[in-house]
């Protein structure tokens, strides 16, 4: 007689095995619950890592999904829901921080800069107070998170506190 050809995916499922597209529809659903799960252990070390700096909010919540990072809860003051963001928003990984938390405390909102090669505290200070001696308010500012004023690093985002003249 010779050769037929099937497609071998087409007909009754004799062996008890699975189709190709079964296969490919089990690994995707596999792929989104690791990813599922990848991202609730990052939230859960975020929220640790805001307990471990001391940052206080109420019901922290906080969701990833993709490189998107939604925060919720109740700040005592807008330093530290600052602060807060620039934690998550400072982690591999986390592009966008969409913050939908409120503060008990209003105060006026910090600006924030974005380290470039080259950029030191006192430059950064120069930059937006005019004095490059004022480079321990952005230091003071961005405590814990910050250890050394001396230890920037390109592309980490910092706050730049409003400060009386």
């Amino acid at each position: 007689m010779g050769l037929f050809s099937f497609i071998k995916d087409a007909g009754a499922k004799i062996f008890g095995g699975k189709t190709s597209a079964e296969e490919a529809a089990e690994a995707a659903a596999d792929k989104v619950a690791a990813v599922k799960a990848a991202n609730l252990e990052a939230a859960a070390g975020l929220k640790e890592t805001i307990n471990d700096l001391d940052l206080k909010v109420e019901n922290l919540d906080i969701a990833i999904a993709g490189d998107t990072a939604t925060i919720r809860g109740k700040a005592l003051n807008q330093s530290t829901k600052e602060k807060v963001v620039l934690v998550v928003g400072n982690s591999a990984g986390i592009a966008v921080v969409d913050d939908l938390m409120e503060v008990e405390i209003t105060e006026p909102e910090a600006r924030f800069h974005t380290v470039v090669s080259g950029d030191s505290l006192s430059k950064i200070a120069k930059k937006f107070y005019g004095n490059a001696m004022k480079y321990p308010e952005i230091f003071e500012a961005n405590k814990p998170m910050l250890t050394d004023p001396d230890k920037i690093y390109p592309g980490q985002v910092l706050r730049i506190p409003h400060i009386e003249e």
